[in-house]
Formats: structure tokens, C-alpha cells, sequence
């Protein structure tokens, strides 16, 4: 029997797109030869994964998972809003966001963690070819406080612990389970509906500010008013924007005009200790991605092998 070599396992992997384990089997099955062994993937369905990875997945799920004072969210998206509702699509993102409550959110340690017999990479290869579109593990978040709990909310739960919009709230605090989870799931679904881009002003991506700079100079120029007017009408859209976009500084929603973090402290103050509103994650379904644009009537007739008009 030939020799099954690591580089000859690797160049099967990137020609079929299949896993790792799959590869080396079916090398071992053609005794190493590579058109064979891709002619075995073929028949089991799992060189198919390789022409459905250049599609767009901007579709699936969020998943969010805790456990005491530690919470997880990932999200593993689809090609299309149907294979979001397959059991094995989402069983799958159940279990991965499992293995992120488990083992935290760096994604190539996600992959190469264990499910069953396979590695979650190997899975989600086999999930590609057998559902029939591109999937992909694209992030994940874990939250860890050394006391208090992480609170889960998902907006639309399409089933337990999973949906289009997923939150995770860390709160550190000796308070109980009866103060903590009613709070942080008010701010929870603060979190959904408000949008903000980081926990506190200092927290802020710079890059941001300076893009809303630029558009608060030029439109602040155009007023005609003399530099020292515009630099101060500037930092005042600046400052706004900040507070606005704070987590912290957001005026909350659920009465629309107290702080976030008078929230927080009214309520460690009413259960006679300190809570502390550490961190927070908020997951919205392809959110980022750019997606394809498609017409259906061409791709219906290119699929017929017909010309569309």
C-alpha cells in the first residue's frame, strides 16, 4: 500500500474542499491516488463543498449559550434563511457555540475542537456537501465575570437559544440571581434595539469618530459660520455621537431618559451592593457582510440552460 504523506493529504484537501480525516480516508481507499481519491469524495458527496465555499453565506444563525458566570455567542451562517430552520443546521450551531462556552472565541480553536469522532471543521465540511450550501463558523464571543452571571436574550428566538439578533450581559456583582437576570435581560433587550457601538466613549473605534468628524466638518463648513463656530459645532456633534453610540451613555430605552449606568447603579444601590455592567455582546445575523446581488429569472434560465430576456 502507498504511502499516505501529510502534503499529499493537504493538496487533496484544497483541490475537494473536504476534511482533513475525509482526505487522508479516501487517499487511503485509492492507495494514493489523488484522481481516484477525488473520484471516492465525489461518490460520497464531500468534494461537492469545495464549489459551494466561494458562495456568499449571509444567512443562519445566532447562537448564545451560558453557564453561571460565563456566556457565549457565535455566529454560523448559511446561504439561504431556509437552511437556518434544518434540525442539522441548527443542532450544529448549538453545538458549536457549546464548544465557545467551552473553550473561548478563537475561531481555528472552535474548528479543530472535537464533535463526536469529527472536528467541528470537519462537520461543518460534511453539513456543506449533505445540506447543499456554503456554511461558515464566522465569529464567535465569549463573557466571563468572576462573580455575577451573564445574561442571554435572542430577538426573534427562532428556537432556543437561537435567532437572528443574539445579546450576552456580563454583570459582576455578589447580588443574586433574582437582581441580576431581571436587569440584564432589561438591558439585554436595550442592547438589541439600541444598537451601540461599544461599552463606554473610551471604547469607541477611533476610525469611526474620524469618519463622523469628516461629515460633521463639511456639513458644520457649510454654515457659513467662522472657524472657531465650525471647530466648536464639530466637537459638539462629536460628543453627541458618543454618547449616543456608548452602551453606558445610551439613554435607556425602556423609559428614554436615564443613562444605562444610572440603570445599573439604581439598581445595585436598591440591592445594597456595588453591580458593575462589565461587558456585553451583541450578534446580528450578517451583519458586515456584502451580499450578492442575484436575478432570480437569470438564474432560473441559466439552471434550464435557456437565455433570459
Amino acid at each position: 500500500m502507498a504511502e499516505i504523506t501529510a502534503a499529499a493529504v493537504k493538496d487533496l484537501r484544497e483541490k475537494s474542499g473536504a476534511g482533513m480525516m475525509d482526505c487522508k480516508k479516501a487517499l487511503t481507499e485509492a492507495n494514493g491516488d489523488m484522481d481516484a481519491a477525488m473520484d471516492w469524495l465525489r461518490t460520497k458527496g464531500l468534494a461537492a463543498a469545495a464549489k459551494k465555499s466561494s458562495r456568499t453565506a449571509a444567512e443562519g444563525l445566532i447562537g448564545v449559550a451560558v453557564a453561571g458566570p460565563k456566556g457565549a455567542a457565535i455566529e454560523v451562517n448559511s446561504e439561504t434563511d431556509f437552511v437556518a430552520k434544518n434540525d442539522q443546521f441548527q443542532s450544529f450551531v448549538r453545538d458549536v457555540t457549546a464548544v465557545a462556552l467551552e473553550l473561548g472565541d478563537d475561531i481555528a480553536t472552535i474548528k479543530a475542537a472535537s464533535l463526536g469522532d469529527k472536528t467541528v471543521e470537519e462537520v461543518l465540511t460534511n453539513n456543506i456537501a449533505t445540506i447543499g450550501e456554503n456554511q461558515a463558523v464566522r465569529r464567535a464571543k465569549r463573557l466571563e465575570v468572576s462573580q455575577g452571571a451573564v445574561i442571554p436574550y435572542v430577538h426573534n428566538q427562532q428556537s432556543p437559544g437561537l435567532g437572528k439578533i443574539g445579546v450576552l450581559v456580563a454583570l459582576e456583582s455578589d447580588a443574586g440571581v433574582d437582581v441580576l437576570e431581571p436587569l440584564g435581560k432589561q438591558i439585554a433587550m436595550h442592547i438589541a434595539a439600541a444598537f451601540p457601538l461599544a461599552l463606554d466613549e473610551s471604547g469607541l473605534d477611533q476610525s469611526v469618530i474620524e469618519r463622523e468628524r469628516a461629515i460633521a466638518t463639511e456639513k458644520a463648513s457649510e454654515s457659513g459660520k467662522p472657524a472657531d463656530i465650525v471647530a466648536k459645532m464639530v466637537e459638539g456633534s462629536i460628543k453627541k455621537f458618543a454618547k449616543e453610540n456608548a452602551l453606558l451613555s445610551q439613554l435607556f430605552v425602556m423609559d428614554g431618559k436615564t443613562p444605562v449606568a444610572d440603570v445599573v447603579a439604581k439598581a445595585g444601590k436598591d440591592a445594597g451592593t456595588t453591580i458593575v455592567l462589565k461587558d456585553y455582546v451583541r450578534f446580528q445575523l450578517g451583519e458586515g457582510i456584502e451580499k450578492e446581488a442575484s436575478d432570480f429569472a437569470a438564474e432560473v434560465a441559466a439552471t434550464a440552460g435557456i437565455k433570459a430576456n
